[in-house]
């Protein structure tokens, strides 16, 4: 068998940090040499995140072949370095619609459908990874929310049966569990962990590993009072304390042992990790040489992991500059043009990420306006490079209604309107331009300078577009197009070549972003934003 197993699900509360558990031994197991994939099972019953709200479910992460995930994915994508696809992230919508089709269909031949086996089948057809090569392949599955959750139930099911089908060398379970520290008598508590095991437990699945996240070191007594009561050997309970960066969990957890637990557990040769270029960055992270800050204006601010990958962009083109990001969040909602110089006044650029509908769109214009007056380095992506457009067609090019025909379907200067072939579709699920596009960049532009290269490929999330009857009028006035689609026909990217760096985008390039190899574009940004720190 070339494949192998990690099922990685989470107990007593949310939010303990599974994802970046799972992507940290992704990065230990690849370091051993090994071909990692990964994959996120969500319980909710939406098809995909891509139609809630982000200050409700944070970021809609978007994979090269147009696959709209859980945020979680781009952990996993910046860990292992490796592009994941449409079949990296299911949902419990996915798993019934797919099963309710079949049976529309007729596939099941007038028998009764039912949660088991009909369901659980379902599921674990999506767990198999059918690789024929002679390499070995390891395939690290998460389950999203806490094992006791009516939701999760049928994932765990399917667990079960799964790791009897492919026998329990090939396929281990890691639960990641909290272990709380009641200050008032200063101790580790380690009954919820217990609980959560017994109803793993209870539901036919014995973990192999415990993570245990805590505040505080476990001490000798605690470990083995988790090992005794959870049925696991003292050395796969393995300590997951809060760190300065998600960054440097896989050095902790390399510490901890945990992927020589798991290469035993599985029966694989543990091959001696190489961790130095991913020790050298999370080095320069932790000791940046200078701090620069970027203004994010954005409608979401109230959740920050709405604009995870932007912020996580941020950073690793700060460690490309040997320096570190504060970033001052801004509603724009609350930008106003008696406050515009008082708010980023302080602050060495500015970045205005993507967006929907027309809530705080005037704040954004607004802070569009002051970067571009008083050579502010700006980056806007997506919504930012349609707001971008639209404030220099205000005030410059004099056409005070301009807008897009997203905020305003009767303005008469529509800069941003539908792409053609969206124009009619009412189904909002799935129906964006979606994944990986090419981009040809002008060979005189900053951008191609940045890139190295003329054709370049990113993901995209959008409706709307560039109007094309208004580039003439645009370049007339100075503004690049800086980037177009192959055919000429889509704007892709715009800068103002007499301005010191305003560069906007109709792509999301922080998905593609990695701590060990930071996006030009940011990169770029942020060693602009330096220059105009020190000027």
């Amino acid at each position: 068998m070339a494949v192998k197993y990690v099922f990685v699900t989470g107990g007593v509360v949310s939010g303990l940090g599974k994802g970046i558990t799972a992507a940290s031994l992704g990065r230990l197991l690849k370091e051993r040499g090994y071909k990692v994939t990964m994959q996120k099972f969500d319980p909710y019953i939406n098809i995909d995140p891509g139609t809630m709200n982000p200050v409700q479910h944070g970021e809609v992460f978007v994979t090269e072949d147009g696959t709209e995930t859980d945020l979680d994915l781009g952990h996993y994508e910046r860990f292992i370095d490796e592009c994941l696809d449409k079949n990296s992230n299911v949902t419990t919508g996915k798993v019934y619609w797919s099963v309710l089709s079949k049976e529309r269909r007729g596939d099941y031949g007038g028998g009764t459908v039912q949660v088991i086996p009909h369901i659980t089948n379902e599921i674990k057809s999506r767990f198999y990874r059918n690789d024929v090569s002679d390499d070995m392949h390891i395939a690290i599955i998460e389950v999203g929310g806490t094992v006791g959750d009516i939701e999760s139930q049928p994932f765990i099911e399917s667990i079960r049966q799964f790791q009897h089908e492919v026998g329990h060398e090939n396929a281990i379970l890691i639960h990641v569990t909290l272990i709380p520290y009641l200050t008032a008598s200063e101790e580790l508590k380690t009954k919820p962990t217990q609980a959560s095991v017994r109803d793993l437990m209870g539901l036919g699945i014995q973990p192999d590993i415990v993570v245990c996240r805590t505040e505080q070191e476990l001490n000798e007594d605690v470990r083995d009072k988790i090992a005794l009561f959870c049925n696991v050997p003292r050395k796969n309970v393995i300590q997951n304390l809060n760190l300065p960066t998600v960054y440097a969990a896989p050095i902790a957890l390399e510490n901890e042992h945990l992927a020589d637990d798991v290469c035993e557990a599985l029966h694989l040769e543990n091959k001696t990790p190489d961790l130095t270029e991913w020790s050298t960055m999370v080095n320069k992270l932790l000791h940046p040489k200078k701090t620069v800050r970027i203004a994010l204006v954005g409608k979401y601010i109230t959740l920050h992991d709405a604009y995870i990958s932007v912020v996580e962009a941020l950073r690793h083109g700060a460690i490309a500059n040997d320096a570190d990001t504060d970033i001052k969040w801004i509603s724009s909602e609350d930008i106003t043009a008696d406050n515009v110089a008082e708010l980023l006044g302080d602050v060495d650029g500015l970045i205005v990420p993507g967006g929907f509908g027309n809530r705080g769109i005037d704040g954004m214009l607004t802070a569009i306006q002051y970067a571009r007056e008083n050579s502010l380095p700006f980056f806007g992506i997506c919504l930012g490079m349609q707001l971008s457009i639209v404030e220099y067609a205000k005030h410059v090019l004099g056409y005070r209604d301009a807008n897009s025909t997203e905020q305003d379907a009767q303005t008469s200067h529509p800069l941003i309107h539908i792409m053609p072939d969206k124009d009619g579709i009412e189904d909002i699920g799935g129906t964006l331009r979606l994944g990986s596009y090419p981009c040809v960049l002008d060979k005189t532009s900053k951008a191609y300078q940045l890139y190295g290269e003329e054709t370049i490929h990113e993901r995209h999330r959008h409706r709307y577009e560039v109007n094309n009857y208004y580039r003439k009028d645009l370049v007339n006035a100075g503004m690049k197009l800086s980037g177009q689609s192959p055919d000429g026909h889509i704007v892709e990217m715009i800068e103002l070549p007499d301005h010191p760096w305003f560069i906007a985008t109709q792509a999301h390039p922080e998905f593609k972003s990695r701590p060990t190899r930071p996006h030009p574009l940011f990169r770029g940004f942020i060693e602009a934003s330096i220059k105009h720190m020190e000027k």
